[in-house]
């Protein structure tokens, strides 16, 4: 992603902090599209970052700013893949990590951030009681909050997926955008990205339709953006096997509401059920490697053509932010027979 530097906080003598994240691959679904009942339906897979997942670009660029100004000692709340991601990146810059997830995370994003030698904190409940913990340990420490929207940093890094996708399109943007929706950093960084090019001239198109999608276990944008709300009130007791959409309080949520509004497009939430069905018909239809939160988009996709909200011929973009292997669980396998 360092490859679009001009448009990053980064000085022309500095060296980022760098796995080769980015560029990721821009798919037209063809076969599963028409299934759905599209005919322009693409995917932007995030899977195949270093880390797994969108992270990646994130946490590359604030920790390559916030090592670059001195900083060694971090901390770090986590639903899951951010968690796996400043881990990789603290390692690459020969910084410690403090990362708190929930134990209900999914047991092979542990071992990740285990295996990359991040100090693993285990505790009951969601992301929004890890966050506190985290806060309170960069109090005491003075360990470097690495939180979404805590520091200016990761937006930068999220914006380089609005970047590659007007270059893949060859500068036009598409009609509509769905996108997965945790702490929304990724919506919120296309936005600013779209913008930025509009504004230096390199995009003319006009600006995408974008739809926020949320499980129905754990959905205060979709709550919020039905009611007319300006900002989200936390979810009880959030619940979804997509762990990355188990925020129930985003921080980022006034911005993703006034882009949603702005944009002319929505929220809309769906089933564990559906983001299940359709992730498994996306993995074994087209070879993509969909997580739960990928499955979410398709499903929402397929709601959202039905309703008449999104038209059979429009280029829709959908976001598969992770890689589905980071969410399955070891299964013993039969042994070959002889």
């Amino acid at each position: 992603m360092w490859r679009y530097r001009s448009f990053m906080p980064l000085a022309p003598n500095e060296e980022p902090v760098t796995l080769g994240e980015g560029d990721t691959a821009l798919l037209r679904l063809e076969r599963l599209g028409g299934q759905l009942g599209f005919t322009n339906l693409w995917v932007k897979d995030e899977g195949t970052n270093p880390t797994g997942s969108f992270k990646a670009r994130g946490l590359s660029a604030a920790i390559t700013r916030a090592t670059a100004a001195g900083a060694t000692r971090f901390t770090i709340p986590t639903a899951g893949n951010a968690g796996v991601a400043s881990a990789a990146y603290c390692a690459r810059a020969g910084a410690s990590v403090r990362v708190y997830a929930p134990r209900t995370t999914p047991t092979p994003i542990l071992a990740q951030i285990r295996t990359f030698g991040a100090e693993l904190i285990l505790l009951d409940g969601h992301i929004g009681d890890c966050g506190k913990a985290s806060r309170a340990w960069a109090a005491e420490s003075g360990a470097l909050d690495l939180s979404t929207l805590r520091e200016p940093y990761r937006i930068e890094g999220k914006k380089t997926l609005g970047l590659e996708l007007a270059l893949q399109f060859s500068w036009e943007l598409p009609e509509v955008i769905l996108y997965p929706t945790g702490g929304g950093t990724g919506l919120i960084g296309m936005w600013k990205a779209f913008h930025e090019l509009r504004e230096a001239g390199w995009v003319a198109s006009p600006m995408p339709r974008f739809y926020s999608v949320q499980s129905t276990g754990c959905a205060p944008v979709v709550k919020a953006f039905e009611s007319g709300a300006e900002a989200s009130e936390p979810w009880p007791d959030p619940w979804t096997l997509a762990s990355g959409l188990r925020v129930p309080g985003p921080l980022g949520d006034k911005l993703m509401l006034k882009i949603l509004r702005e944009s002319s497009g929505g929220a809309i939430a769906v089933t564990d059920e559906a983001m299940a069905e359709l992730a498994d018909r996306g993995t074994r239809g087209e070879g993509v490697d969909w997580s739960p939160e990928g499955g979410a988009v398709l499903a929402a996709a397929v709601q959202l053509r039905e309703r008449g909200e999104i038209g059979a011929g429009e280029r829709v973009v959908v976001f598969n932010t992770g890689a589905g292997w980071l969410y399955r669980e070891p299964v013993d396998l039969p042994e070959a027979a002889n």
